[in-house]
């Protein structure tokens, strides 16, 4: 696998039922950098041989070029239902182009399905959710996994209930920082977890603020009228932008691994951020 991850924005993400896939092209339209079809929590058990039927359906025919980021989140690989899921997706000759993988606790279940992945000759990128002890525990070896990763996702709900705290900004403070130091160790996105309280848009940019200021890139929706806000919080802001073409030009004209900018040193390591940034600036036009 090749190691140049595509740099792309990821300031919101939307889950959309596999079950119901008359729902994905309205996800498509929400706004969102990426639209994730879900197979794991929100279907029941009764239902996943259904859900995950419909959802390989939704990729046999070519995704339009959309600027939409589309994920399959199938279930816990360590789960039978989750066995069916890669069975699913090898058998395939169209497999989604990504997949979450959610309750990841070691790097071993990374390592495993990209070999399969391989084996079989798909291209499918990896998000990784990080949400049991076991995984915040190991999530710097989960990072380097597999070169098919592109970002790692943050699951508060469960990893409080693991941890035996309250499902707020600050008990989780230390378990999101240790999730943003190991994506940035591995050059990933990261991304935080949805906002539960459709009523309180105020709170909700309150801590999309708190996480974005973090390091995070972008968070979760549960309802399509938190997306706005999501981008809005997430997206660079023109100066932002401005410097962030000016830095781009300098490495691109230069021919050391760093340049100054403004009487300030800046190394290549910042490069992927500006071109991320320059990726939101496309996506909002």
């Amino acid at each position: 696998m090749s190691n140049d991850r595509v740099v792309r924005p990821r300031r919101s993400f939307i889950f959309s039922p596999g079950l119901k896939p008359e729902m994905f092209p309205k996800a498509l339209a929400s706004g969102a950098d990426i639209v994730c079809v879900e197979l794991e929590d929100g279907i029941a058990p009764k239902d996943k041989h259904v859900a995950r039927a419909r959802a390989m359906a939704l990729f046999a025919e070519p995704q339009p070029d959309d600027g939409v980021e589309r994920i399959v989140r199938i279930n816990c690989l360590r789960e039978q239902f989750g066995i069916a899921d890669v069975q699913a997706i090898l058998a395939t000759d169209t497999p989604p182009p990504a997949l979450m993988l959610p309750k990841v606790r070691t790097p071993d279940e990374i390592r495993l399905l990209d070999a399969l992945l391989t084996e079989r000759g798909h291209p499918t990128r990896l998000h990784i959710i990080i949400e049991t002890n076991a995984g915040l525990e190991a999530v710097h070896d989960i990072a380097r996994a597999s070169s098919r990763i592109d970002a790692l996702f943050f699951g508060g709900v469960d990893m409080a209930a693991e941890l035996r705290c309250k499902n707020a900004y600050e008990p989780l403070l230390y378990a999101r920082s240790r999730v943003v130091h190991a994506a940035a160790s591995a050059g990933l996105d990261v991304i935080d977890v949805p906002y539960l309280d459709l009523e309180d848009p105020a709170g909700m940019r309150r801590e999309a603020e708190l996480v974005r200021d973090l390091g995070f890139g972008g968070k979760g929706s549960i309802h399509p009228k938190q997306i706005a806000i999501l981008n809005e919080v997430f997206t660079p802001s023109a100066a932002e932008i401005a410097r962030a073409r000016r830095v781009i030009q300098a490495f691109a004209e230069a021919d050391t691994g760093l340049v100054v900018i403004d009487g300030k040193l800046i190394e290549k390591p910042v490069l992927r951020d500006m071109h991320r940034i320059l990726a939101i600036a496309e996506r909002i036009g």
